[in-house]
């Protein structure tokens, strides 16, 4: 849920606006810089792509595709590490983290992340790209790529700036940092049942119930936020006068906040069911969307290979 929260949500609005060309991609070749398991990597990328459809990402309206079915992403991530120092990797605050968790996989796939992450975006010319506030520090380098390519080899990649969406931060169950599936308790799947939404909320941390402010951290602020998130803001300023005046009773506000959750993702549930059954209709739309994805990349990669005279 923090995934769709967070970034399908906010595709979906840029999907149905004409003003954007869209391109959404599972980013495969990204989850083999850290520890994986080869014999599920294809599948989970499936499974991400029977996600967004389930969730209204249309591929009539937007190209869909996985991320390694388009090696012209490797190539082109090739030919920007020529602009990129090895110190302006190892300085990057997500290389530091990913080799405290990973000391034993420090390899050139890690360090050259975010050349790649730029590759991604920039071989489609891309000028707006929504991720968390947390992927910045990776947006900086695509944006400097740019720039340094640009003033080697005389290319017209455009600095590449986030768009935020209303749910960019989803906080965690857990009351600490936001949703992650890589943090037991901390998150809510999009094909839970109510009965597991209800579980999984009732474990989330509260307080009293009652005080003179509400505390903006923790488990209490994090409950108020996905109120917020699914009841809108009223509604979460009426929990919080509750809290001051008289006291919140978390027993109902975690119970109707589960039946909302519930109600909004049951289509998705529902649709998702559909295409777990149309496995050759998927696959069709992942190779259309490869395709297409395809000949706009061959195109980048033909001017660059112009401009540094492979041509």
């Amino acid at each position: 849920m923090g995934n769709y929260l967070g970034a399908v949500a906010g595709f979906l609005e840029l999907q149905d606006n004409p003003e954007y060309e869209t391109l959404y991609m599972v980013a495969d070749l990204h989850a083999t810089t850290t520890p994986y398991n080869p014999q599920t990597l294809r599948q989970n990328a499936r499974e991400v792509i029977m996600d967004y459809l389930a969730c209204s990402l249309d591929p009539d309206k937007s190209i869909l595709f996985i991320q390694s079915d388009v090696s012209e992403h490797t190539e082109l991530a090739f030919y920007f590490s020529t602009v990129v120092s090895i110190a302006r990797m190892q300085h990057l605050p997500t290389y530091k983290d990913k080799v405290k968790q990973y000391p034993e996989a420090n390899t050139m796939a890690l360090l050259n992340y975010p050349v790649l992450m730029a590759a991604d975006i920039l071989i489609y010319k891309a000028s707006l790209v929504p991720v968390g506030i947390d992927q910045e520090p990776h947006l900086e380098v695509a944006r400097e790529v740019a720039r340094k390519f640009n003033s080697e080899y005389g290319t017209n990649f455009p600095e590449p700036q986030r768009f935020s969406t209303k749910g960019e931060y989803v906080p965690s169950l857990t009351g600490e940092g936001k949703m992650s599936k890589s943090v037991e308790g901390s998150f809510i799947n999009l094909i839970d049942s109510l009965k597991e939404i209800k579980e999984k909320l009732a474990s989330a941390p509260t307080d009293s119930g009652r005080g003179d402010k509400v505390s903006e951290t923790g488990g209490v602020a994090n409950l108020l936020k996905f109120v917020e998130l699914f009841e809108g803001k009223e509604k979460r300023k009426k929990y919080e006068k509750e809290y001051i005046n008289g006291g919140i009773k978390y027993s109902d506000l975690k119970e109707d906040l589960a039946n909302v959750i519930y109600r909004e993702l049951r289509p998705i549930q529902e649709k998702r069911k559909y295409f777990e059954n149309s496995p050759s209709e998927v696959k069709r739309i992942i190779s259309e969307g490869a395709e297409k994805a395809r000949k706009v990349a061959q195109e980048t990669i033909k001017e660059v290979k112009e401009k540094m005279g492979f041509v």
